[in-house]
Order: C-alpha cells, then structure tokens, then sequence
C-alpha cells in the first residue's frame, strides 16, 4: 500500500469512528423531580406531560408541563470532562422542542463526555414560572448530583431560541428570589458557571431593539458562548447581547454564520447545525479547563 492510500484509509476509520460517537445514543436517563411538593406559582395539579399530535418537521413537541423534571444523560465508560449542562429546549415557552433540541443535544454533550440535563421547564405561556425551574434546577443538580458524582465539577445552561432567552435570564437573574425557599436545594446559588446561547431569542426587546430590560449583565455574569446567523428574524439577539457582555468585560465568544435559519439544533443537513457544535465543543474545553 503506497503512502497516499494508507493516508486516506487512516482518515476514513478516523471519519467513520468520529460518526459513531455522534450517533451514539446516549445512556437511558433518570428523571428528577424538581419541586418535592406543590409547584410554587403552579395553578394547575401536576401530571405527566401532554404531547402534541403536531409532528411537523418531524420534532416531536412537549404542549404541556406542569410538573417540571429534569432527565439526566449521563456519558458512557466513566468518559467525562467534569462538566454537566441542563439543557433549556425552545419553542417560544408555548411547547418544547424536546427532542430537536433536547435529547438530541445531550447525545452530542455526553460524546463530548458532558452530562446532560433535559429540562422540561414550565410551558404554555408561562415564562415566570420556567425562570423557577431552571434556578431550581441549577440548585438541584448543586445539591443532589456534584455531591454525588465526583467528576462533576462545573455546572452550565444551554439554551435554543426561547430556550436560548430563558438560559440568559438565568445566568443574569440568578440572585433574584423567584419563589419561596422548599429545601435544603434553596440554600446554594442558582448562578451558572458558563452558559451557551444558541439562536436564542428575545433578549433585544428593550429600547430600539437594545437590551431586554430584564436581563442585568454585570462584570459577574457567566462567560458565554453565543452562535447565531444573519438570515434568523431572532439574530439581533446574540448581538445585543455580546455587547453588554464585552461593555462589563465578561468573557463572550460569539460566532455569526450568513446562513441557516433559525431552529436547526443538531440536525445534519443545515450549515449552521453542523458547524457550531464544533465550535462549542472547542470552547466548552477551554471553560472546563479554566474557568
């Protein structure tokens, strides 16, 4: 075998080895219950989630969540960086797009060997009672999970488009109290130690499309990662949003591809879906190991 060949037969097992830790599934999850009793600024009883019949672009759509949870993903063979991400699918807080840009994300997390937290955060219509679920989800996985798993150091969010809104109302409104301490949980920060937006939408609603009003950016927000196209209706988001972050001189890596649309998550065949995983994954290995 001359030189050249044996190169290209070296790089097609590398390919073929790389697609196999993408496509693999991740680990059977566990589900956690967020709120132990009452779900506070919860109308309605809790029950299991209502999924829509609405199978279009073929995402499968979580209509209804009144008992909030979080489904963990955990990588596989003890493969772990010391980071775990909860996971804030989108769907304009009126449905989430649970598998498009939630469990598909944590296969890539846990190749990557991040575990992953699935948030199922409060929707239709209800955007207070979703910034509860992820401040208490940030404090569950403080308590219940870095005391548990030894590797896990460091603790994100990550969000998509409305996913992508509520994950920067976290990182920016952790020290708010949302709701009345229920446990020990209660006691610990609900402030991340990094957050990633992707496509995330609504955060330029404030004055001439400046800053939302309620997201407070100060030299103690988490460093971000922002990944955003110039065809999205939502791009003016991550852009107003890197400026407040470089104005207090948080540490923001922000990248903005021509193309790709909006609602694309991990899914093959759209330029930008295959182009900011790898982007992040660089990133995310830099903040594990420095921040």
């Amino acid at each position: 075998m001359n030189s050249i060949n044996k190169r290209v037969k070296i790089f097609s097992l590398f390919v073929f080895f790389m697609a196999t830790i993408t496509i693999a599934p991740a680990q059977q999850a566990k589900t956690i219950q967020l709120w132990p009793g009452a779900v506070p600024g919860e109308t309605k009883l809790k029950s299991a989630d209502i999924i829509s019949s609405d199978r279009g672009g073929n995402v499968t759509r979580v209509e209804s969540v009144t008992n909030p949870v979080m489904e963990v993903f955990e990588p596989k063979g003890g493969n772990t960086t010391g980071a775990g991400i909860i996971i804030c699918p989108g769907g304009g807080y009126s449905i989430l797009a649970i598998d498009l840009e939630g469990y598909e994300v944590a296969e890539w997390l846990n190749s990557i060997g991040i575990t992953a937290f699935v948030l199922h955060y409060r929707v239709p219509g209800n955007p207070a009672g979703a910034l509860m679920d992820a401040q208490r989800a940030i404090r569950v996985v403080r308590e219940k999970f870095m005391n548990s798993m030894p590797n896990l150091k460091k603790i994100g969010i990550m969000g998509f488009s409305a996913g992508g809104s509520l994950s920067a109302r976290t990182s920016t409104r952790y020290s708010d109290k949302t709701y009345e301490p229920v446990d020990a949980a209660d006691n610990l920060s609900a402030r991340p130690d990094f957050a990633l937006l992707i496509y995330p939408a609504y955060l330029d609603e404030g004055t001439n499309k400046t800053l939302t009003p309620e997201l407070k950016v100060n030299d103690k927000t988490p460093a971000m990662f922002l990944f955003e196209t110039a065809d999205d209706p939502y791009g003016n988001s991550s852009l107003v949003m890197a400026g407040a972050l470089r104005d207090q001189k948080v540490p923001v890596e922000l990248h903005f591809l021509p193309t790709g649309g909006h609602g694309y998550g991990v899914r093959a065949g759209n330029p930008a879906a295959e182009t900011w995983p790898g982007l992040a994954a660089t990133w995310l290995s830099k903040i594990v190991r420095n921040n």
